[in-house]
């Protein structure tokens, strides 16, 4: 495996800490160093996934940035496709969210989660260059250290902004859920379609509501909370809307601006959702929510 410029072998612990569509994802230890890694194990058939990995390893590296993960090596051996990062403590902000037996994520770690993965996306979208578009921007590809800091992972589906309009407009890439209504009619795919997908997380951390809820009929949480949303800044209660875990324990400004954000970046207009920078600067108390527009 090349981890930088030496060849190194990985011990990986039996279980992993993370599954999903990709594959597996071990807690790892490198064994001169004795650094833990997240070992990423793809699940793939023939060259099915391999572009994927190629992607994701280029885009990582050029990402680099204290709210993204950090690659510290890979490996590609036949059809054996393993990637390294930096281990994240905590997991997932989904498995943190909804996973089973955890305890309830409090409010000032939600907070931190937004602001972190919100500096992350600001990164990609305004200081990366070429710019670079996510495209798969969902809970369980924002990370959280020990300290519940944010670091944006999974860049497998990622591109620049200058080669979105040069691949087929029929292939919707994303998450349902999660994917911004220009990109379902269109395919359409750039900085603002990555903005809705935050704004998603955002309500998923208010309310502690999935994107997605099956029922007999499926619908979106955000067509169904967006007058609530409108609702609840015009008034000022966000107690009907806020997760009922958190039992009314939250910072009522931080609340009001975090919602006012959500609210910003689902609109259903691409042009009309704010630069991440704002919503970074928002959500950190630097500016106010009526700059969103």
């Amino acid at each position: 495996m090349v981890v930088g410029s030496r060849i190194c072998q990985f011990h990986p612990l039996p279980l992993p800490y993370l599954t999903g569509g990709f594959g597996l994802v071990y807690h790892g230890v490198l064994p001169i160093s004795e650094r833990a890694v997240a070992v990423k194990r793809l699940k793939v058939q023939g060259e099915e996934g391999v572009p994927e990995f190629l992607n994701e390893v280029g885009m990582t590296s050029l990402a680099h940035h204290k709210h993204v993960v950090s690659l510290v090596g890979y490996c590609r051996e036949g059809f054996e496709l393993i990637l390294v990062f930096e281990y994240m403590a905590k997991g997932s902000l989904a498995s943190q969210l909804f996973g089973k037996g955890r305890l309830t994520l409090n409010w000032a770690a939600r907070m931190k989660a937004a602001v972190g993965s919100a500096k992350g996306l600001a990164h990609l979208h305004e200081d990366c260059h070429p710019t670079i578009i996510h495209c798969d921007i969902k809970a369980a590809n924002i990370l959280l250290g020990s300290e519940f800091e944010a670091k944006i992972a999974d860049f497998g589906l990622a591109e620049f902004a200058s080669e979105s309009n040069r691949r087929d407009s029929r292939v919707v890439r994303g998450t349902h859920g999660y994917i911004a209504p220009e990109t379902y009619s269109s395919g359409e795919q750039t900085e603002k379609s990555d903005t809705f997908s935050f704004g998603i997380v955002l309500l998923e951390l208010i309310t502690g509501r999935r994107p997605v809820v099956p029922t007999n009929d499926e619908f979106l949480v955000y067509s169904v909370t967006r007058h609530h949303l409108t609702q609840a800044l015009s008034d000022g209660n966000f107690n009907f809307l806020a997760d009922t875990r958190l039992e009314n324990n939250y910072n009522h400004e931080e609340m009001d601006r975090m919602v006012a954000c959500a609210v910003a970046c689902v609109r259903e207009s691409a042009q009309l959702r704010p630069r991440m920078s704002l919503i970074v600067r928002v959500l950190e108390g630097h500016q106010s929510a009526a700059d969103l527009g």
